[in-house]
């Protein structure tokens, strides 16, 4: 069966109710004896919202967390400035809700499968030896890849014949 457009949009239209434990908005305040539900109302991040949230903080990784939990929060709307204000703890749990609802979060399963990929291997092997950028790897073509693993093997071959 085939899946609508509409069906397809739907999602970024959803909103959902994600409840924060006590510990987590108020850690080390273990006098509260009263069980209070606490709770926020987050959207799935959109590819727009990815893209302006790249742009914005380029190469920080902590605003990037920023935006991602302020562009996420429906209800309370916060600023900028407000979400950097939050203690780490809380940023990173509501970051983690975002990530799942958004489903862009990466098990522990999919990072180690990831990090078993030949190409990943690869891309870690020639950043190492030539001093490479992950940026500067992720430009290679993987003929390119190809032809440079080959020198380093040679490479590492011919010094252990010597």
């Amino acid at each position: 069966m085939m899946v609508s457009a509409e069906e397809l949009l739907a999602g970024s239209s959803l909103t959902f109710d994600v409840e924060i434990p006590e510990e987590v908005l108020h850690p080390g305040d273990h006098q509260s004896t009263e069980w209070t539900h606490y709770s926020v109302r987050l959207r799935p991040l959109t590819v727009r919202d990815l893209q302006l949230i790249s742009r914005a903080a380029k190469e920080s990784d902590s605003l990037t967390a920023a935006l991602m939990v302020q562009r996420a929060l429906v209800d309370p709307e916060m600023t900028i400035p407000q979400v950097t204000s939050m203690h780490a703890g809380l940023m990173q749990f509501l970051l983690q809700q975002v990530n799942q609802i958004s489903g862009i979060e990466a098990s522990t399963e999919h990072l180690a499968s990831a990090m078993e990929s030949p190409l990943t291997k690869a891309a870690f092997l020639l950043g190492k030896e030539f001093g490479w950028t992950p940026q500067q790897v992720s430009e290679l073509t993987l003929g390119q890849v190809l032809l440079h693993l080959q020198m380093l093997r040679r490479h590492n071959e011919s010094c252990e014949t010597v």
